[in-house]
């Protein structure tokens, strides 16, 4: 998942500097909201893991 954002903000770069701001924005949203489900699950993961653990 985290590779898929790492893309999207890709694309957002690259569009943004020839200028199509439309997709830019739109591909930096979604790269955002993807980080943010990777960051979600990334932390979910580590409390299971410590609670397996303990």
């Amino acid at each position: 998942m985290l590779y898929y954002a790492l893309v999207f903000f890709v694309i957002a770069i690259v569009a943004g500097v020839l200028g199509f701001g439309g997709i830019a924005g739109a591909s930096a949203g979604i790269a955002q909201i993807l980080f943010y489900v990777f960051l979600l699950f990334l932390v979910v993961s580590l409390v299971m893991g410590l609670l397996r653990r303990a």
